[in-house]
């Protein structure tokens, strides 16, 4: 079987966008721009595995924005772009089953889509390498700096000191963007080639090698974030995408009984007491899963976790709910909102409420603003009043692609 490998490339300081923390970790739409780039490739049929290359630095970060991703160990990246590719490419090679084709990415490039990934490592079928790229469109005019008599002082100030020499003909010019994917091997010694000569993408470096690559149309969307405006536009463009916005509904019930834990929300709270279940019977994380489930009319948590079956015996429900929020992620939804409310008088949330909402946004690879947690003691009316059991209802909001 073919071995396609995405290798994205986070290694950079981001200086240019004027933030301590680099623009691949900040926030987007609620998860970290890495962990979309990451998500894109690693949700996608023909891509076998995803690897990373990171500023050892910046681990800490990284390992945040990986939390409850199946991923291997980051490679450690170089001093410029052309490095950290060459030192994630021998790591690659280094591995017991290199792959046959590698599709560089930059990790800044969180809008990158199936389609277009699907293009580029089709191409490769074909051809030695294969670039996502788009047609320029714009007039192009080279520039040079105004010397004396060339207009006015307000005018140079407008031009920026730069006058107009020559307008450049757009035809057959495209601008680069990621992934670039190339056969494996070839790229390899292509890179190793070319150490130092400070080419600013893969396509070069295999321009070098005498490598022919294809271009193939991008995603217009599919843009690099270099500063905060840039940010603002990726999350207004990642808003439109999302055209089906889709709500469902899940409820939970289950007995108290005499224990010394409840689990409740994806925590352990001792109590005198335990809820009653096959699973650890968290009430929360199961009306969250039916809810999710409901979003994709895709049945609900006995459908795909039943308690006929051994393995879900005691099993933490965060299971559930990292599983059903991988299927959200497989069909091109984003979670945008989840409520949930509690019905019970034991335990008391208040204590609790901050670490359960970070819980619960860790799992759903949200921020915690999008997560709402109340609770109600139903004036001791029927069996939540009476301390029998727990109920929990939660509804869901996410946004598909349209």
């Amino acid at each position: 079987m073919t071995r396609t490998t995405a290798l994205i490339v986070a290694a950079g300081s981001g200086t240019r966008f004027g933030s301590p923390i680099p623009k691949q970790y900040q926030d987007i739409g609620g998860l970290p721009i890495l962990r979309r780039s990451i998500l894109a490739f690693l949700n996608h049929p023909h891509i076998t595995d995803v690897q990373i290359v990171i500023s050892p630095q910046h681990r800490d970060l990284y390992d945040r924005a990986v939390t409850g991703l199946d991923m291997p160990p980051p490679v450690h990246g170089g001093a410029t772009r052309q490095d950290s590719v060459r030192l994630g490419l021998e790591a690659l090679a280094a591995q017991e089953n290199p792959p046959d084709f590698v599709m560089i990415h930059d990790a800044a490039r969180p809008l990158i889509d199936t389609l277009t990934i699907t293009a580029v490592r089709k191409a490769l079928d074909t051809a030695q390498g294969a670039i996502a790229a788009k047609p320029l469109v714009d007039t192009l005019k080279r520039g040079t700096v105004c010397s004396h008599g060339c207009g006015s002082d307000s005018d140079r100030r407008v031009v920026a000191d730069q006058i107009i020499v020559e307008t450049i003909d757009r035809a057959n010019l495209w601008q680069a963007h990621t992934p670039q994917a190339f056969h494996f091997g070839a790229i390899l010694k292509a890179h190793q080639a070319t150490i130092g000569q400070q080419l600013t993408d893969d396509a070069a470096v295999a321009e070098k090698a005498g490598m022919s690559v294809t271009l193939v149309p991008s995603n217009p969307d599919n843009m690099k974030i270099t500063n905060p405006d840039d940010l603002d536009r990726a999350a207004r463009l990642l808003g439109q995408n999302f055209g089906d916005i889709r709500t469902g509904m899940g409820f939970d019930v289950h007995r108290l009984i005499d224990g010394d834990v409840i689990h409740l929300g994806g925590l352990a709270i001792p109590h005198t007491k335990t809820l009653e279940g096959h699973s650890d019977a968290d009430v929360i994380l199961h009306a969250i899963t039916d809810a999710l489930l409901g979003t994709m009319a895709a049945g609900d948590i006995g459908t795909h976790f039943p308690p006929s079956d051994p393995q879900w015996k005691g099993a933490d429900s965060a299971l559930f709910v990292r599983h059903v929020v991988q299927m959200i992620n497989e069909h091109g939804g984003m979670i945008a909102h989840v409520d949930v409310i509690v019905m019970g008088e034991e335990p008391k949330l208040t204590p609790h409420r901050a670490a359960m909402q970070k819980r619960l946004a860790e799992l759903l690879e949200v921020n915690e603003g999008r997560v709402s947690l109340k609770a109600t003691t139903t004036e001791r009316l029927g069996f939540t009043g009476r301390g029998e059991g727990l109920a929990a209802q939660a509804i869901a909001t996410v946004r598909f692609e349209g």
